[in-house]
């Protein structure tokens, strides 16, 4: 596990030198925040740090880096590579300078700090499509856990409506009363589940796939056969899903991911010092990564390694196995999906009482990236529409359209036999566009402050090249051959680079 180990030294090293110099062009100082200067007691409420870092870091969370990394890490050990370079230079970098902008703008929703940075039609648009990102959310963030419950107890019907009800309660009431008061409960669990495995994984010590072997990576494609045939699955999922892009968007929240800027302003209503900002968003960014970084490589246990024999139940593998040697029979990573390797691990390492633990964790995550998601679309529409949300009275009024909205997108879910993975893949493109829009505010926010906008332009351009390329190739889209849509996504972040720098220089001149 030596390429796991370093990555996650380098996590912490990200935070520590890259994180300050990026503070440093921040420059946080001691003005006042909108939690002291627009306190109301519903959404600008001040609350203790370590209270706004647990809600933050469980916002973001959600199923990404568990069921993101989980599935990342089909691509190989590359998965590592994205997870630390795109934390420390991308998404931390991301959520901070989002966090801290929208504290300077009174808290300011993403559409709003769009619309001041690329214009009108820009604000416009990302309202429109921020909101449908944020009911995506809701909906994939119900079904995900409700799965998971219902393996312990209960049916998915059940699950579904109470975690409904609950996001409905969350959404209205002040941020202090409910989610104030759980998360820490919730955040207990879920830092046990990855602290729990951690020390499993340093027990078993795995002989993993590393980072010199990207090259060479067909022993590890090949090694669980069923006579000549692949079990494994990798290589074939590989021929359908080229790394470049489809790597950069299944692991989204490890790595960046646009939906935490829809978040950052949840918090920055709530803190009470500017000086606290790089400990919340660009320090619960690295704790993330650190999540996925846990979690891809028990993925690589669990399909490289052969840790699937050892945590699945043997009558699971004897369906499995029985299945796999006929024709249409699904391979070891079509068979075993996420919400299976999370169950079978955490109950498989850490028995009963340890598996309810974990396993509570892993259901808090994409709960409470549900209920503030929901919350965030309410702030959103107010904002855009300037109606106060004082009152419960105009706090219903806007959530219960979106409420409405939300219930039929899991009731298409539901019905359609492959509804969750198509929502998933389009919340995970959905997701990612989001950033790139994010991350071109900001280089022009740095740009106009006369700052090194170096620090988000790169990233910018990087991700735009991903996002066209996967709307290209992606079978849901265009499906285009992958040599045709590489060239043209190039061009198309060439151009974007051009436009920023010709908007630069009029912007200089004025």
């Amino acid at each position: 596990m030596i390429t796991f180990i370093i990555s996650m030294i380098a996590l912490v090293l990200g935070y520590v030198i890259y994180g300050a110099i990026i503070e440093r062009i921040v420059a946080p100082d001691d003005r006042a925040t909108p939690a002291i200067r627009l306190a109301d007691g519903v959404d600008y409420v001040a609350m203790p740090t370590w209270k706004v870092f647990m809600i933050q870091f469980l916002n973001i969370a959600g199923t990404g880096p568990i069921f993101g990394a989980i599935m990342g890490m089909w691509f190989g050990p590359a998965a590592f590579l994205w997870i630390v370079l795109g934390c420390i230079f991308a998404g931390a970098v991301h959520d901070y300078l989002s966090g801290m902008l929208s504290m300077r703008r009174d808290g300011s929703n993403l559409p709003a700090l769009i619309g001041d940075y690329l214009g009108p039609v820009a604000k416009r648009v990302m309202l429109a499509f921020t909101v449908m990102l944020m009911l995506m959310v809701g909906a994939v963030f119900v079904y995900s856990p409700a799965i998971l419950m219902a393996d312990l107890t209960g049916s998915q019907e059940m699950w579904i409506a109470i975690i409904f009800f609950y996001y409905l309660v969350a959404a209205i009431l002040p941020i202090d009363k409910i989610i104030g008061k759980i998360y820490p409960l919730f955040a207990v669990s879920l830092l046990f589940m990855a602290l729990a495995l951690l020390v499993f994984l340093f027990i078993k010590m795995p002989h993993l796939p590393e980072l010199w072997d990207i090259t060479n990576m067909e022993p590890w494609h090949h090694s669980f056969m069923l006579g000549d045939k692949d079990g494994l699955g990798t290589a074939e999922f590989l021929k359908k899903n080229p790394l470049f892009p489809c790597l950069f968007i299944t692991i989204a929240c490890g790595a960046i991911s646009g939906f935490h800027a829809t978040q950052s302003p949840l918090m920055a209503r709530c803190l009470k010092s500017e000086r606290l900002g790089r400990k919340i968003f660009y320090g619960s960014m690295i704790t993330e990564g650190m999540v996925a970084l846990i979690w891809a490589s028990v993925s690589s246990y669990f399909f490289y390694a052969g840790g699937w024999r050892e945590v699945v139940p043997a009558e699971d593998i004897n369906v499995f196995l029985a299945q796999a040697t006929t024709p249409d029979g699904k391979t070891l990573i079509q068979y075993c999906k996420a919400p299976f390797v999370v169950t079978s691990v955490c109950t498989g390492w850490l028995g009963v009482f340890g598996g309810i633990l974990a396993m509570l964790g892993v259901v808090a995550a994409p709960i409470t990236s549900g209920d503030t998601a929901l919350r965030s679309a309410r702030l959103i529409i107010a904002e855009a529409l300037n109606f106060n949300q004082k009152t419960i009275r105009n706090r219903l009024m806007i959530c219960l359209p979106v409420f409405s909205a939300t219930l039929a997108l899991l009731i298409w879910q539901i019905n359609n036999p492959n509804g969750f993975n198509v929502l998933w893949q389009y919340f995970g493109w959905s997701n990612q566009a989001l950033s790139v829009f994010t991350l071109w505010t900001l280089t022009v926010y740095l740009s106009l402050e006369k700052k090194p906008y170096i620090i988000t332009l790169i990233p910018a351009v990087f991700m735009t090249a991903v996002c066209t390329t996967f709307l290209l190739v992606s079978p849901q889209a265009l499906a285009l051959p992958h040599w045709v849509a590489a060239p043209a996504s190039a061009v198309v972040a060439i151009i974007t680079l051009w436009w920023f720098y010709a908007w630069r220089g009029k912007a200089l001149k004025q």
